[in-house]
Order: C-alpha cells, then structure tokens, then sequence
C-alpha cells in the first residue's frame, strides 16, 4: 500500500493541531465530557493528545532507541492549572512546534524506538497524523462543531487502523483480537463521494459501483486479510469518506444520516466491538 509522503503527514499534523486549538479556544466548556470517550473531559482529551506529541517529539529528538517513560518528558501533563483555554492553546501550540520541527529533521527513515514491526521516524509521522486527526473529531464533537478532514488522509488512515489491528493479531495475540480468527465473513467499506480508483471492481448489488473509494476485510482462520477494491461482501457499510472513517473508527454510530449498513449488520457490530490495536 502506497503510504504518504513524510512532508504530507507532517503537514497534517500542523493543520490538526491549529484545527484543535480551535476546538481550544472556540469557547467549548472544557469541563464537559466527550462522548466518544466519555472517561474523559475536553480538556483532558487535549491534554492527552498534545502529551502524546510531546513524547513523540522528545523520542525523535533523542534517536530513542527504547521507550521513554511519560514522567521524564517535559510538560506531557500540560500546563499548571485547569480550566485555562489560552494556556492550554499557548501549549498545544508550542507542541505541534516542537513535534513537526523534530519530524521534518529527521526524515522518514532514521532510526527510532517504535512498535507494529516499524522502527523508523516514519512510522511515528502517520501514527501521529492519524492520532490526532481522530482526536480532534472527539473534540469537535465534544464541543458540537463542524469535522472535516482531507480525503488522502481519511483514506490512509483507514489503511493504517488495518495493518496496525492485522499487526496486532499475529504479533500481540489478544482476546478480543483473537476472536476475529474466524471463516467466511467479509466486510466491504464503500466511501461514495471520492474519485473511484482504477478497476475498482463491482458493488455489492453486481452493477458498477458509484465513485468512491473501498476497502474489503476478510475474516478468516488465521487473521485477517484486507485490501483496497469494491467486492461484494458480507456486510457493506457505505457513506461519505469521513463518516466511514469515523464509523470505523467507533466514533459515529452505524445509523448516523448519509450512512448504509447492507447486508448482516452484526458481522459490522461484531468487528467493531473486537477490532483493537491497543
């Protein structure tokens, strides 16, 4: 699968950290609970997210070469106080600095402690796009606002939630990953409103898909198997990029408006209550 360039992720990763200190500073109680993970306020989500930057920023930096513990990463909590959306917004700001500065000097390709079989600072630039590119939409939802992300990164971002769950099932075997080692069950995402891609294959009805982008999963005894196409499947869910992705994601639900779930739902339910990376 053709990934992004190392540019383009981190460029994303500018754009979603001013997106979210957006979110910050759009007078959105900070207090209140975010939906999609209601153990947290919107402010704690925020503090989790630019921590995670942080400490991606500080095992580039060092060419880390083993995990660093969050307690000896400056300012991973976030700054002193609660309740302040412009030390929050100063911080968040200064993190997206530090993160994309160290990303763009080290390239893709120099080595660095990482997970899911990638050792390199290229994985970390998709891992943290997509990061807060989902974050974010728990923070727009939180705060009730408009979500909208670039379809390239929606698309990648789709494709890396896959390889990191079929990374998982043959690397860190789980009990909820595990029981997706099942037969003959397939799963086809259908993105309706992007530009259809070369021999994309027919739609679950037998007749030439719309245009959109797609993505069959096949459940199997030995782990998953995906690729990128329009076959027909099992269960199909089908919709504009973003809400598939978001739906993937487990941040809308299946019945969402401009969202279709055809044929056997529970094999769609079932995937998105086992399907984990972490």
């Amino acid at each position: 699968m053709t990934l992004l360039a190392h540019d383009r992720y981190c460029d994303e990763i500018a754009h979603q950290v001013g997106r979210l200190r957006a979110v910050v500073t759009s007078g959105a109680e900070l207090s209140a609970t975010v939906p999609t993970c209601p153990d947290w306020s919107l402010e704690q989500l925020v503090r989790h997210m630019g921590g995670a930057l942080r400490w991606v920023d500080v095992l580039v930096r060092t060419r880390a070469q083993e995990n660093i513990p969050q307690e000896r990463i400056p300012l991973h909590g976030g700054p002193d106080g609660e309740g302040d959306p412009a030390a929050l917004d100063a911080w968040l700001a200064e993190t997206g600095e530090l993160v994309v500065g160290a990303l763009r000097e080290a390239g893709p390709d120099t080595k660095v402690w990482g997970w899911a079989g990638a050792l390199d600072t290229g994985f970390w630039a998709r891992r943290m796009a997509h990061e807060i590119t989902v974050h974010r939409a728990d923070a727009t939802l939180a705060a009730g606002l408009p979500y909208e992300v670039a379809p390239d990164v929606a698309a990648d971002a789709v494709d890396e939630w896959l390889q990191l769950v079929e990374w998982v099932q043959r690397n860190m075997p789980q009990a909820a990953a595990e029981e997706l080692f099942v037969a003959d069950r397939s799963i086809h995402l259908h993105a309706t409103d992007t530009p259809a891609e070369p021999n994309a294959g027919r739609s679950e009805m037998g007749v030439p898909p719309p245009e959109g982008w797609g993505w069959v999963i096949e459940l199997t005894g030995g782990g998953i198997v995906w690729r990128r196409g329009h076959e027909k499947a099992t269960v199909a869910l089908r919709g504009p990029l973003t809400s598939v992705l978001l739906a993937f994601y487990r941040r809308l639900p299946l019945d969402s408006p401009g969202l279709e779930v055809l044929g056997e739902r529970e094999v769609l339910e079932f995937w998105l209550e086992k399907a984990k990376f972490g």
